[in-house]
Parts: structure tokens; sequence; C-alpha cells
């Protein structure tokens, strides 16, 4: 059961709210309607309103051939992970059934039902997405308010909604998901690597010009997408993003903060356990109609994470620390008649490294073994993932892929080295997952 928040949690997320909206009405910028902008509307027009809504649908799934396996079955979240070899199967990766409803010209409201690939037994220890009888099931993604022009240029967003690191917004092309823009393919670096999606909380947008060219995104929220909140303890995200050249280059920062423990109890010299976590990214872009070249980096500071067993008897907590560098690139090879892709290509390569400070805690000389204590960040094992495709569409919204899933495990300790003992069975041992797929992808109602 939850305690009582304590009278500081109250304080810091009250003042928190507070700086939302004095910067919020510091802005000064456009609505949105429908996929596109348009200057905000004088608060007199006499224009008159109908509500209305729309149904919409998103639909992506492969069909699966993993020709080598890992037989470690590292990766954690990864798509494959625990896969064995010469696996060949049909799935669905993503079902999405939505409503969006113009409630008045200053309200609109979003709902959306997923279905999504955590598959759960024999390929996960986790239950997953699967219903009692093993079926698919689904559950809330999205529910939101939103309510546009709170201030000059600022929406505020209430409920259950994308975070300010990943999802589209009201505004193209400002994130690195949208960007990227292959979310059937594959997960942006940040995603796989456990920042929520997703969140329950609630957020301003807003842009500092008439074009859309400036603007910043704020949320305050549980932490735990669709779950209910579990802790006493609040993330906090934010990003501010500029685009250049006719849009055409993109720069976004992105931090985000949570306390994960703070103040437990643990046995041993240090006193409490304090472990929090904070990620600062950048993402780059050059994007033009026929290519796009993109950069996506982190760096994730988990203070406290590491559970060191002492050869004391005592327990310690270590701080880890992680980078990514994600590089892609996605282009036009032939359009139709109408200037649409008929034919695209889309190319990856990802550097997963958590292993800064490892050594430290490691090489002292009451260390007997450790753990990671938040998943997926085992501080033992550098991933490098690389993703080739190719992207048919034979109409507008309906896309046929065909592409090369791997991903590289090594071990960040040497196979020979005196710290051996703490990973029995993993220094030095290399592993792969490569998978074959053909993947597809729908959406209706947009």
């Amino acid at each position: 059961m939850i305690r009582h928040i304590t009278s500081k949690t109250k304080v810091v997320t009250t003042l928190c709210c507070s700086l939302f909206i004095i910067f919020a009405g510091k802005s000064n910028a456009q609505t949105i309607t429908g996929d596109s902008y348009r200057a905000y509307p004088p608060d007199d027009t006499t224009a008159e309103f109908k509500p209305h809504g729309k149904l919409w649908g998103i639909t992506f799934g492969d069909f699966v051939d993993k020709t080598n396996a890992d037989i470690l079955n590292r990766g954690g979240g990864n798509q494959y992970t625990g896969v064995p070899a010469n696996t060949s199967m049909f799935q669905f990766r993503r079902i999405y059934l939505g409503y969006n409803y113009e409630i008045s010209k200053k309200f609109s409201a979003e709902l959306v039902l997923s279905a999504d690939n955590d598959y759960g037994p024999p390929f996960s220890a986790t239950p997953g997405d699967l219903l009692a009888n093993s079926k698919l099931g689904q559950y809330i993604k999205y529910a939101n308010l939103r309510w546009k022009n709170i201030w000059k240029g600022s929406d505020l967003i209430i409920g259950q909604q994308n975070g300010p690191a990943y999802g589209k917004t009201v505004r193209d092309n400002q994130t690195p998901e949208e960007v990227w823009g292959y979310r059937s393919v594959e997960r942006t670096v940040s995603d796989i690597y456990g920042t929520p999606c997703f969140d329950m909380g609630a957020s301003i947008q807003s842009w500092f010009d008439a074009k859309g060219n400036y603007g910043y995104n704020i949320m305050v929220g549980n932490g735990t997408m669709a779950k209910p909140e579990n802790d006493l303890y609040k993330w906090f995200y934010g990003c501010v993003y500029a685009k250049f050249l006719d849009k055409r280059i993109i720069v976004n920062l992105y931090q985000d903060y949570e306390r994960l423990n703070w103040g437990v109890y643990t046995k041993g010299p240090n006193g409490p356990w304090y472990h929090d976590r904070n990620m600062t990214k950048l993402f780059v872009a050059y994007t033009t109609q026929k290519l796009t070249v993109g950069f996506e980096g982190f760096r994730n500071t988990i203070m406290g994470d590491l559970k060191v067993t002492g050869t004391d008897g005592n327990t310690y907590y270590r701080t880890s620390d992680a980078m990514a560098a994600s590089f892609f690139v996605r282009g036009r090879i032939l359009s139709d008649r109408s200037g649409n892709a008929k034919l695209g290509f889309f190319a990856r390569f990802d550097n997963f490294d958590p292993t800064g400070n490892l050594n430290n805690v490691i090489d002292a000389p009451n260390v007997k073994n450790y753990i990671a204590t938040t998943a997926p960040y085992d501080p033992t094992t550098k991933q490098q993932f690389v993703l080739l495709g190719l992207d048919y569409a034979p109409m507008k919204n309906v896309h046929f892929m065909p592409n090369m899933w791997v991903n590289t495990y090594t071990s960040s300790l040497a196979q020979n080295a005196t710290n051996d003992a703490l990973n029995p069975g993993v220094t030095g041992i290399k592993g792969t997952d490569v998978v074959w797929r053909l993947t597809f992808y729908y959406q209706y109602g947009k």
C-alpha cells in the first residue's frame, strides 16, 4: 500500500506545477487542428462550432524467422530475447483502436486502446499482455483531455498521454520517434532502455513562435505508464526544441528525473539507501522529403543502482552510468504519380554502453558480487544493434517492410580478468540475436 506522501514531496510537486503555469503563460504560438496547425483564433470568434469525432486505428506485425540466438538470453526487454534459434512465427506487435473527439474549440479528448507484443511465456518470464486464457489482451494506452490555448500559445493535457521523450505531439517532427518514423519496425533507443514513452500525469505543450519552430514540452507523471502509482515519487520530464533552415534541421534537448527509493534502511555502514535516476538526451536530425538522417544520444545516471554484497556481509549501493548513441537514415527510392513514397529504405545503428563506473565498483577489495536493481541497465553487457530494411507502400498508409534485425552482446569484463569470479559464465562470451522479418503496417481513419 502506498504510504502518505511526505510534506517535502508535496512542496516539490506544487512548485513544479506552478513553474509549468508560469512558463506556459509566457509563450506565444498556435493551436492545432487534426494533423496540421493554424493560428490560435481570437476568443471572441463567432464561427459556429459543431462537436465531432474520428475513429482510427493502427496495426503492425511481422512474419519472423530467427536464425541465431544468444545462448545467455541477454537483452532484457528486447523484442526477441529468449526466443530460440530457428523459431518462425506470425505476430502482431501493436494494435491500436483510437477515438479523438473535438468537444469544443477549446477542448478535445483522446482515447486509445492498445494490444502490444509483450507476449510472456514461453519467451518471457513475465505474463506480458496475455489474458488468463493466453489470448492477447488490450489496455488503455491513452485517455486524456486537452485544453487548447489555456494561455497564449500553450495547451494543457491531463491524463494518460505521450511523454516528452517520444510520442507524436500536436506539432509534427519534433521528437525522435516522429522523425525516425519507423516505430513499426523498432522503438527508439531510449524507449528500448526503459524511459516511459507514455504516462499518467499533466503536461504543458507550448510554442514560442507562430510557425512552430521553437517550443517546449514539460510533464509531471507517475512514471508507471499504464499502471497505477506505486510509490511516493513523481517522474519529471521536459524537452525544448528548435527547427532551423525551413525546418530541415531539428534539435531537441530532453531531461528527466525520478526518485526510485529514498532513505530506505540498508544494513551496512553507509546508512539509508538513496536511489534516483536522471537522463540527459540530445536529438539532432536533418530531414527533407527524400532523405532524413538523425542522431539520438543519452546519458542515464542511476544513483545507488548497483547492489553490492561485500565480503564483510554488508550491502552497499553504488552509482551506475549508462550511455547510448543511435544513428539512423531513411530515404525515398521511388515515388508514385502523386508524389507519395512508393519505395524507400531505412537503416539504423545503436551502441549501448552501461559500464560507466563499473570498474571502480568491481575493483574495490570488499566486493563479493553485484546486481543492477533497475532493468534493463545490466552494467555487465554492452549491446550493438543493426537494422536494415526496405519500405514498399502500394498505397498511402499501407506498408510492407522486409528487414534484418541484429543485436550483439559483449561482456564488459575481460575474459581472463581478476574479476571473472563476479560473473561466472558471462565474462568474455559474445552472442548475437539475428532475426529476418517481413513487417506489415497499416492505418485507417487518419
